[in-house]
């Protein structure tokens, strides 16, 4: 016996040298290939709480934009830029603007034209940063438009009922002869899961497999196919039957599948008609490394016991490589999150009259202990039209974010978690499951290249210039960027091989103009095209027919009503907006010397006043036109004439600039130093500024392009009247507000604690408050109530 067991130990130590000895072998170089691949390629997550999901035309869309780390949910202040849009059905955008963001979180508003049509859209949005990566990966949210003011567009003609069905092998390939679970999905023409019976028939029409949906038209069965053999799916729908090939049958390979093994473990059996040998699994989360296994093959078989507790919550990458540290499987696994924000949110009655406060209570806490949370709230009335939304922060972020495609009823998979529940989130890993990279590309150590770059500071301009003799790219060539107006911006950037010009916009907020121009002087045979600084890629989305019934004409009026009576009594109050706090010194800094104009003899002539009062200068007048040398401790700087701008805007002809009408000049500021802007080197600044802003009516240069562009968009203060004295409870303008209270920035305490207020409006009936948010450590959360407004 003690000889049996001396054997049995010496033969597990050799199998474990060995397994280990491959694992050191093989998996490191995978291991520090996908280290390196997500190093490179930082994901972010994008969610958009808007205050409600239906509106009408002339209403103000209010929204919050979290923006988190891929891997690990917290806040994350990579981009300061986030790009919001309003899709019709066509994928054209009719609303479109930049929301500034600050530590991973950003907020404003959207007016909705009364020129929109009636129909549903989508809201998306993203980073400049996301648009390196698949427009899959931007956020996306349902919304619908009513505009009782226009006539509808014509109804279309009814189409014929489309549907699709799609065969999801798990692990990735039919294999021939080795047993197979195969995932399904059918849809309609608007991605709703649908109801229908189906069969695998073979090429002599036998029946071998009979299928049908689990729910929301996902479902799995078994299956050993046989490559001598054909196979096809008959699916029986209530208005038609759809006959649909299977999935290639591979010759070779692997089939994967993946199950609760009890005890807190998951059992991944791998089956495979390739000879035996050592096969590993990798394992991760969100691009986290969790688990990395080895097994040996024995009979076309190997199993892995995962202990669950190596998984991340969410979900989770289950590869399996062959020997030759060649992907050959992969599954996804969910695992619902422990780490989660929970919260508490109630008011302080569950009715209440019109016109009266609403004191509503918060509170927040993690698995274990009460934490400081960052949320937003709003509270709307529910109506035909208006329902409680099925997407949320934490199931957005959980799920639909790591997903392809539309997710029906993503809070279904969380307000459940009976065995249910369960097995219908295993059909969504089954048949929704992608990955984010490619292998090829991590086994290769290919460093990923980036066409677009995060914006750290604020917007990025991106411009190209091409020499227009040639009409090739113009490389090495300075332009300069500035924004006409009282505070003084000016940017500069140096083409590349290709011609990109990147303007690093800082602070730049509202509509306004901007300038970009070369030395005019030096540089005018070439042409600058400024890029649009919006996604021009678009996922395949499919949005229904918005049909208008009778029984919502009463809520439609009303809220036509409610929408005219805001614009007319409150529109003052709706169109106040917060100070952005933006610094506005000019980009050089504090000036050498100022130069208050009407404090000195005014002149005819700007020549006189430079000639007069700056003693930095000396004008001189050579070949026909003037110039100015700068003077710093009684010597010039160079021979070259400094930079001159008049509210901005760069004038390399002085003779330009002593044209101007010296009566418009509000003050000079003036800077006799050499000033590095970026790549241009600057024997000086001298700074105009107009009591207007507006350049005084001097003309700009014909060379340069002049274009309006959108900043920042301004933060909308949020209207909410108080009711709290008599005079205004007696108040008769009328307060017809379906939306009661918005608040993009509810923090609780170190101990989880909040509380806000607000009046009811003279509208009654049933209010919903949706609050949701996230702690900084990814925790999210979110969490609804409701009251009653009566007469």
């Amino acid at each position: 016996m003690n000889t049996y067991k001396k054997n049995i130990f010496c033969l597990f130590v050799l199998t474990a040298i060995t397994v280990n000895t491959l694992q050191a072998q093989v998996l490191p170089d995978v291991q520090t290939g996908f280290n390196q691949y997500n190093a490179n390629t930082v994901q972010e997550k994008l969610f958009v709480h808007t205050d409600k999901s239906v509106y009408t035309a002339g209403e103000l869309m209010w929204f919050k934009v979290y923006n988190v780390d891929g891997a690990n949910h917290k806040p994350i202040d990579l981009s300061k830029v986030v790009y919001i849009e309003v899709l019709d059905k066509n994928q054209n955008p009719v609303l479109q603007a930049k929301v500034a963001m600050k530590d991973g979180e950003g907020s404003g508003s959207l007016f909705l034209p009364i020129s929109l049509t009636t129909g549903n859209f989508v809201l998306r949005a993203y980073t400049s940063w996301m648009k390196n990566f698949s427009s899959d990966f931007y956020f996306y949210k349902k919304l619908t438009i009513i505009n009782p003011l226009k006539s509808p567009a014509a109804a279309s003609k009814q189409i014929a009922s489309s549907y699709d069905i799609q065969f999801f092998p798990e692990g990735g390939n039919l294999v021939n002869g080795v047993p197979s679970t195969v995932g399904f999905k059918a849809t309609d023409e608007y991605g709703k899961g649908v109801n229908f019976r189906g069969v695998i028939i073979d090429k002599n029409n036998d029946t071998v497999a009979k299928f049908e949906p689990y729910k929301f038209g996902m479902g799995h069965f078994y299956f050993t196919p046989d490559n001598h053999n054909s196979y096809k799916a008959v699916v029986k729908l209530n208005d038609k039957t759809l006959i649909e090939d299977l999935p290639n049958i591979s010759d070779n390979g692997y089939t994967l599948n993946v199950k609760d093994g009890g005890s807190n473990q998951l059992q991944v059996t791998v089956n495979t008609n390739m000879p035996d040998g050592n096969i590993f699994l990798f394992a991760h989360t969100r691009g986290v490394i969790k688990d990395v296994e080895t097994a040996v093959v024995s009979s076309g078989k190997a199993v892995f016991a995962i202990d669950k507790s190596k998984l991340g919550d969410g979900i989770s990458h289950i590869t399996i490589f062959n020997s030759q540290r060649q992907p050959v499987c992969e599954r996804l696994y969910f695992k619902r999150p422990v780490n989660q924000l929970f919260i508490v949110a109630g008011t302080d009655a569950q009715q209440y009259a019109t016109r009266r406060k609403v004191k509503v209570s918060i509170n927040t806490k993690n698995s274990s202990n009460a934490v400081t949370a960052d949320m937003s709230l709003s509270v709307y009335r529910l109506d035909s039209l208006q329902h409680a939304s099925q997407q949320d922060i934490q199931n957005y972020l959980w799920l639909s974010s790591d997903l392809k495609g539309n997710i029906e009823s993503p809070d279904y998979y969380f307000k459940n978690t009976d065995a249910a529940a369960n097995e219908a989130l295993d059909n969504l890993m089954l048949t929704q499951g992608w990955s984010r990279f490619a292998w090829a590309d991590v086994l290769q150590n290919k460093k990923p290249e980036f066409k677009f770059l995060p914006e750290y500071n604020g917007p990025i301009v991106n411009a190209k210039i091409t020499n227009t003799i040639t009409n090739t790219p113009q490389n090495n060539m300075i332009a300069y960027l500035g924004i006409p107006g009282k505070r003084v911006q000016l940017y500069a950037a140096q083409s590349d091989t290709t011609g990109n010009l990147i303007f690093n916009m800082k602070d730049f907020y509202g509509p306004g103009e901007i300038v970009i121009q070369t030395n005019t002087l030096r540089d005018t045979s070439v042409r600058i095209d400024v890029m649009n600084p919006f996604s021009d890629q678009y996922s395949k989305i499919k949005l229904p027919e918005f049909s208008l019934t009778p029984a919502m004409q009463s809520t439609i009026e009303d809220d036509n009503l409610g929408m005219q009576v805001q614009n007319i009594y409150n529109g003052e109050k709706l169109r106040q907006f917060y100070d952005p706090n933006i610094d506005s010194s000019a980009f050089y800094g504090t000036p050498f010397k100022t130069y208050l104009l009407d404090n000195y003899t005014r002149f005819l002539t700007v020549e006189e006043v430079m000639r007069e009062y700056v003693s930095e200068v000396n004008i001189t007048h050579t070949h026909n036109q003037f110039h100015i040398k700068v003077l710093n401790n009684n010597q010039y700087l160079n021979d070259g004439d400094p930079m001159v701008l008049i509210d901005g805007v760069p004038f390399f002809n002085i003779d330009k600039v002593f044209a101007a009408d010296p009566l418009k000049l509000k003050k000079l500021e003036d800077v006799p130093f050499v000033y590095l802007l970026g790549p241009s080197y600057e024997a000086g600044i001298f700074s105009f500024s107009t009591y207007k802003g507006d350049m005084g009516g001097n003309e700009i240069d014909p060379h340069a392009v002049i274009m309006d562009y959108e900043g920042l968009e301004m933060q909308r203060e949020f209207y909410s009247p108080e009711y709290d004295t008599e005079a205004a409870l007696a108040s008769r303008i009328p307060d017809f507000r379906n939306v009661l209270y918005w608040a993009p920035n509810v923090i609780t305490n170190k101990n989880g604690n909040g509380g806000l207020s607000f009046y009811t409006s003279d509208e009654t009936g049933k209010y919903i408050g949706v609050i949701q948010g996230l702690t900084v450590d990814g925790e999210a959360g979110s969490q609804y109530f409701t009251f009653d407004v009566t007469k």
